[in-house]
């Protein structure tokens, strides 16, 4: 669930795909890639909005750092530091369904009727859990590189990074490249599992109705993803803005500690509760659309793909 956060399974139709279709797991890993893209490129404004509610040392609101935003770096710095994500979501992506999918194979081949095509709801969520751990490793060097790059505020030759490499080079130099992961297996962890309960949850109260999975139509599918994402975001919120603040802090000499607690202990101290809330709004306003967008295209992908 990095900022961006990688597309479940749509279906699991076991009697049309066989357990060991090997062009079924690639269609799937093509198609995820495409809706992990196309979440990037409609939330990213969100996001950097967010980050940069999340790691302002003054108050502010969503509307002051737009405006600042579009005055000193124009419509183009809202997506700074996408290509990261972009290039990496490949990767996250197919990492977390390859787990995801072996992790429901292995339900399914120890249920009592291996033949079903839905697990149990806490299967569901055991599953989403171990993919989000896993993603996390890929998932937050890649949005700490983003995060740098989008609370990044200069331009020109002084600015402190060139570009994602440079990004890289730096971060890996002082040994910070990794921070923050913690935080994030915690938040892609509980997030995606939270994700596959809803959204598995709403599929359900579909076959409950008479229909089969494939039947669920497609502006269904993308409705039970936005209001998946919306869950997700409210259950983990306050862990994003630890890691976020994490990500931004000095690597070498950080003010806010270096462990999740003493991270929330002084976000505590400077700002009480709210200061976990930090950019919600955006937050919120992001995850449907660009859930909506991810699963659409996920969507017309497989179709692509047949």
């Amino acid at each position: 669930m990095s900022e961006e956060f990688p597309t479940p399974q749509l279906i699991d139709d076991l009697e049309n795909h066989p357990k060991h279709d090997n062009a079924r797991v690639i269609k799937d890993l093509l198609a995820g890639t495409a809706g992990g893209i196309a979440q990037v490129l409609v939330g990213q404004p969100f996001d950097t909005t967010k980050v940069r509610l999340q790691t302002s040392s003054t108050p502010t609101t969503a509307m002051e750092v737009i405006r600042k935003l579009l005055k000193n770096e124009g419509p183009k710095g809202f997506y700074k530091g996408t290509l990261t994500p972009l290039i990496g979501v490949g990767a996250c992506v197919s990492l977390q369904f390859g787990v995801n999918e072996a992790m429901k194979r292995f339900f399914h081949s120890r249920n009592p009727d291996s033949t079903s095509q839905i697990l149990s709801l806490p299967q569901y969520y055991i599953c989403g859990l171990t993919g989000g751990i896993t993603n996390s490793f890929l998932a937050s060097p890649i949005e700490h590189v983003r995060i740098r790059l989008q609370t990044q505020t200069g331009s020109g030759p002084n600015v402190e990074f060139k570009g994602p490499l440079d990004c890289i080079r730096k971060l890996r130099a002082q040994g910070g490249f990794m921070r923050g992961l913690t935080p994030t297996m915690l938040r892609e962890g509980h997030g995606c599992g939270t994700y596959f309960l809803v959204y598995e949850a709403m599929v359900a109260n579909e076959i409950n109705k008479g229909f089969k999975r494939t039947e669920v139509p497609a502006w269904k599918l993308c409705l039970f993803g936005a209001l998946s994402g919306t869950t997700l975001w409210m259950m983990v919120y306050p862990l994003d803005v630890i890691k976020s603040v994490m990500q931004t802090d000095n690597l070498k000499s950080p003010k806010y500690g270096n462990s999740i607690s003493s991270v929330a202990k002084t976000l505590y101290a400077k700002g009480g509760l709210g200061a976990f809330f930090k950019g919600f709004g955006p937050t919120m306003l992001r995850a449907a659309p660009a859930n909506g967008a991810t699963f659409a295209t996920f969507e017309l992908a497989m179709r692509l793909l047949g």
